[in-house]
């Protein structure tokens, strides 16, 4: 049960974290956000209050999967950009 440790899905943060800084993709943030909050799960014996998470790895991979797709939508959601908001020249600054 190496998924039930909380120190593992943390350094799987950490790693999701640091490949993030290397190739900004800005997707590799929503899983780091959601490996740390199911090592929160872990960390603190939320996950073993009803035994499901904690003795399956499926279930587990779900949760990590919903978690970080919520992280990914709240990140793009609030950091996205907007494309309406085009500015249009009208005139060049060659034009003269």
């Amino acid at each position: 049960m190496w998924w039930a440790t909380w120190w593992a899905w943390m350094a799987a943060a950490l790693v999701f974290a640091i490949l993030e800084t290397m190739a900004p993709v800005f997707v590799l943030l929503g899983f780091a956000i959601g490996a740390m909050l199911t090592g929160l799960l872990f960390l603190t014996g939320f996950a073993g209050t009803q035994g499901q998470l904690i003795h399956s790895l499926p279930i587990t991979l779900v949760v990590f999967a919903v978690l970080s797709l919520v992280a990914w939508l709240i990140l793009h959601k609030i950091f996205r950009t907007r494309h309406d908001n085009v500015k249009i020249w009208h005139k060049d600054i060659n034009d003269d």
